[in-house]
């Protein structure tokens, strides 16, 4: 997998995939929090395969 993801947009995944997992631990505590492990995890890759199958790429070419 390469990665193909910027900085920025590692960042806010995660902050947002964080966010949503709280929901499941505090606040209405819905199941739909679960959903957080997508952008979480595809933060902490640097691959998105929603990227890959669009030719996206957010990062700095090297």
């Amino acid at each position: 997998m390469t990665i193909n993801m910027g900085s920025a947009d590692r960042i806010i995944r995660a902050i947002v995939g964080i966010v949503l997992l709280a929901l499941v631990f505090v606040g209405p505590q819905t199941a739909w929090g679960w959903i957080g492990i997508v952008p979480l995890a595809t933060a902490l890759s640097g691959n998105c395969p929603a990227y890959s199958i669009l030719g996206i790429k957010t990062c700095q070419k090297k």
